[in-house]
């Protein structure tokens, strides 16, 4: 049994025996590569949270019709790997074991391992769906293999050939790219070919990871490693929706909100709309 959070995002205040979903934040940042600061952004979506509606006029449906607990933030411990994803790993796994679906808010992208490792060790057919920017395919960055630059070789490790699909990715070394052609699915750029991927899938279990720097700069300026070239708004907004709609999510998390790099707030306005968005979807 887990506790409430003091404050929630939006109106996810239910009680946790009634809840489907649980929300949690994984606040951690210490392999990123560029611009720290994503540790602040699971903070940061619940406070913008309460300036964004809990009806979805996209979806006609409002958060206040579902039940849905915030558990808040796992307080991790920075300068390490392991020890931060053991937590996440725990948090997920007991998340699972009481029959919910676990919805993580990063933090920096390595978080998303720690939350896999739970998940697949639960679903052993495991699929991933990862929209980003960034291939994340390296084996190691800098001589450190867990990474957030490396976190889907990692996944890679676990679930093998054939089972992560990445859609909006235009950044990655030479190499990552390479490698990725043998063993993974990468759509560049944008989500052609989303839809026959999702029916390629089927009905099997899904983790959706969602690196918000897959979005272009100039709409998300908010993140630690901005790549020019990203796709709208809309674009991802109708996206995640159909992954979330659609498909047998088992664990999904939304991540690389970095709130230092904008000011303005517009950055972690948005990131609370996909979420919302993906939290009715997957009430369906």
């Amino acid at each position: 049994m887990l506790n409430k959070n003091v404050e929630t995002f939006l109106c996810c205040d239910a009680e946790y025996d009634d809840a489907r979903i649980v929300l949690f934040g994984a606040p951690y940042d210490s392999t990123t590569s560029y611009r720290p600061g994503t540790r602040f952004g699971s903070r940061a979506i619940r406070q913008e949270s309460f300036g964004v509606e809990s009806y979805s006029p996209y979806q006609d449906a409002d958060l206040l019709d579902c039940a849905i607990f915030d558990s808040g933030d796992i307080e991790l411990s920075f300068g390490a790997q392991q020890a931060p994803l053991a937590d996440i790993e725990d948090r997920t796994a007991t998340i699972l074991a009481d029959g919910k679906l676990p919805f993580m808010l990063g933090g920096e992208h390595l978080v998303t391992l720690g939350a896999v490792r739970a998940v697949a060790k639960k679903h052993p057919d495991l699929h991933i769906i990862h929209f980003d920017a960034h291939a994340d395919l390296r084996d190691d960055y800098l001589g450190v293999q867990l990474s957030h630059a490396c976190v889907l070789h990692r996944c890679w490790d676990i679930l093998g050939d054939g089972r992560i699909f990445q859609f909006g990715i235009r950044s990655g070394d030479r190499e990552e790219f390479r490698w990725g052609e043998k063993h993974v699915t990468t759509r560049k750029f944008d989500f052609v070919g989303l839809e026959e991927v999702l029916e390629e899938i089927g009905d099997k279990p899904v983790y959706f990871t969602l690196d918000l720097d897959v979005l272009d700069p100039s709409v998300f300026p908010g993140t630690g490693t901005p790549e020019a070239g990203g796709v709208t708004f809309d674009q991802l907004r109708r996206a995640a929706t159909l992954v979330c709609k659609t498909m047998n999510i088992v664990g999904c998390d939304v991540n690389e909100l970095s709130p230092p790099y904008d000011p303005s707030g517009i950055s972690a306005m948005a990131a609370c709309k996909i979420v919302r968005e993906m939290l009715l979807a997957l009430q369906r």
